[in-house]
């Protein structure tokens, strides 16, 4: 595969390494075909109103300028996206009413089916790292590449890779500090029926922290002494959820990746900044929504979802218990 590196910047607070694709969708609100997509593009997206974010990537002699130019303008590192000889990995899938559950209608991998990741040297320095989803052992193969330890490395999967490649899975596991998945993952990785019940049996492996999306429902997080349960922002119209969790994730790292800090508190702080950045994600096809935020609009919903979820009536005092017996 003949590659040439894409121009970019330097300085990369946060890296992450995933897919860059063109998605063809149908939901409820309409369709739209051969748009941005791809789980670099959501996360970098998000975490870009934070930090500035490196992309590790391929993408075809097809990928559109004005493309490239969507993430430069969002500050992003676009160095490590190599162009190939070919067509841009492409996907199409279809949401019904149950906008939780998506029907893949076909998926052609084209230059990402012989994707081997390269960093640059800027990007081997990155102290924050996320791994998208994308096959275990070119996960673990980033991992080798870093020059040094960073502070947080996080990876995400999906239910081909836990079923197909699940030692390899188990190697990134025990590998990173903390894993993004969603509840039926979760539950298929531990061989657990109870979600919270699976994410402790992950934990109990030796990882820091387990970050378990569940959609419309929001979040949880849980380390080995440490819960949180963070709602999602309530949206009243969906348009499109793809890409909503890596956008999630991004919101997640951007944030820690800004305040390096990795305690439990400023942990939930950052769940329900990624909730927040989920919630512009879903409001329209494809990641343009994430582009139009302006950044004080992050700030009016995390003040929202503080109030919806307050729960001041409990820090009056006591409850007003009935006791027998």
């Amino acid at each position: 595969m003949a590659t040439s590196s894409m121009e970019g910047t330097h300085g990369i607070p946060l890296l992450t390494v995933g897919s860059v694709a063109y998605d063809s969708v149908k939901t409820p609100q309409g369709s739209c075909d051969q748009i941005l997509g791809g789980s670099a593009t959501y996360f970098s997206l998000a975490a870009s109103f934070f930090v500035p974010v490196g992309i590790v990537a391929v993408v075809g002699d097809d990928f559109a300028d004005q493309d490239l130019a969507l993430l430069k303008d969002h500050g992003i590192v676009t160095e490590g996206i190599e162009r190939a000889q070919g067509k841009t990995f492409r996907w199409w899938g279809e949401y019904g009413q149950d906008m939780n559950i998506c029907r893949t209608l076909d998926t052609q991998l084209n230059v990402f089916a012989s994707f081997k990741p390269q960093l640059t040297e800027e990007g081997r320095k990155a102290p924050f790292l996320f791994l998208a989803n994308i096959d275990p052992d070119l996960q673990y193969q980033v991992l080798q590449q870093m020059q040094n330890r960073p502070k947080l490395v996080a990876a995400d999967t999906m239910n081909f890779w836990i079923e197909g490649k699940l030692g390899a899975l188990e190697r990134v596991m025990n590998s990173v500090d903390a894993l993004f998945i969603n509840e039926s993952e979760a539950r298929l990785i531990a061989g657990e029926d109870r979600t919270l019940k699976a994410a402790r049996s992950i934990v109990a492996r030796g990882l820091r922290t387990v970050v378990i999306k569940r959609g419309e429902y929001g979040a949880m997080t849980l380390g080995p002494d440490s819960l949180f349960l963070a709602p999602a922002y309530p949206v009243e119209q969906v348009v499109d959820p793809t890409g909503a969790g890596d956008a999630f994730a991004g919101g997640v790292m951007g944030y820690l990746a800004a305040t390096e800090e990795r305690s439990p508190v400023e942990l939930s702080r950052a769940v329900v900044v990624g909730s927040i950045m989920a919630s512009f994600a879903v409001e329209s096809f494809g990641p343009y929504r994430l582009a139009q935020i302006r950044p004080g609009e992050i700030q009016e919903r995390v003040k929202a979802l503080e109030s919806f979820a307050g729960w001041e009536g409990l820090e009056k005092g006591q409850l007003p218990l009935r006791s027998w017996g």
